[in-house]
């Protein structure tokens, strides 16, 4: 079978004092993420459901929380990275599928800007990214606007098939 599909979720809790780097956009809010890199949780459930999708592990597994060349990381740069893994296993991006769940800040102004720079990581086009976002309906850690969470789906094709 040339296609394969993977999941990823991510999870970060808020954190004063940093920026909201969320689909590789600095979204305004009055708090950022807590995270070893820059916490981007959409960008990091997308590389997972990447990674997953050709069964190269997770991000975790690639860029561990401890690795001090990871400390500040642009999440940008290490989803590029994880481009260059699974090409390297023999894939290709076919399209992304992701949703954010937050309560806040309202993101549907910065969707765009998300998609593109997503796409422009992997080298797809913004019409080959969706991203959505919805709340959790007051419910939960994010409900409490505790953290955002991120889930990713994924489609891959082998290169050449």
């Amino acid at each position: 079978m040339s296609a394969r599909v993977g999941i990823g979720y991510d999870v970060h809790r808020f954190a004063p004092g940093r920026a909201l780097m969320l689909g590789g956009v600095d979204v305004p809010h009055d708090l950022g993420l807590a995270g070893h890199s820059d916490a981007d949780v959409l960008l990091h459930a997308v590389a997972d459901a990447l990674l997953g999708a050709a069964a190269l592990g997770d991000i975790g597994h690639h860029f561990p929380p401890d690795d001090p060349r990871v400390a500040g990381a642009d999440s940008q740069v290490l989803l590029r990275e994880v481009g260059r893994l699974v090409a390297a296993a023999g894939y290709r991006p076919v399209n992304i599928d992701a949703t954010v769940v937050a309560e806040a800040p309202t993101l549907a102004p910065h969707v765009p800007a998300m998609r593109r720079a997503i796409a422009d990581c992997l080298g797809l086009t913004a019409g080959d990214v969706s991203v959505k976002a919805t709340t959790n309906e007051g419910m939960g850690f994010v409900g409490r606007g505790e953290g955002i969470a991120a889930l990713a789906t994924a489609l891959i094709e082998r290169i050449g098939a």
